[in-house]
């Protein structure tokens, strides 16, 4: 099964031209083209888009998702070298979370005091 740029956009809520952004970047280089040099999607692109858009949007940057693709070029060689890219990246995501973690108990003590001064506020 293939899909066009349209599809593969509305099925994944990413606008074309960040798909094309991805491709110019070296991050999608297994897409297709037809004779007509439209681009032609597989499921296994839609697969690799899925990782690509995880570790951006967990934060990752682009060259480094570009390395990672580079690397999976490569072949099996790289297998270790990927998954330490991808452990360092699990560790800063989870200190990520840990941090975010603290900053929501902040938050969550601030709404508490305030609500509760709110209340004694407008006690009659």
């Amino acid at each position: 099964m293939s899909y066009s740029i349209k599809q593969v956009s509305e099925r994944t809520k990413l606008a074309s031209h960040t798909l094309r952004y991805y491709e110019k970047e070296g991050l999608l280089p297994f897409v297709k083209r037809s004779e007509g040099g439209i681009r032609r999607f597989s499921d296994d692109d839609l697969e690799w888009l899925g990782l690509i858009c995880c570790l951006k949007e967990t934060g990752m940057p682009i060259k480094q998702i570009k390395e990672f693709v580079d690397l999976s070029l490569l072949g099996g060689d790289t297998l270790k070298q990927r998954c330490e890219m991808l452990i360092k990246h699990k560790k800063s995501v989870e200190d990520e979370i840990k941090t975010m973690e603290k900053h929501l108990q902040k938050v969550t003590m601030k709404i508490n005091h305030f609500t509760a001064q709110y209340e004694e506020h407008t006690r009659p």
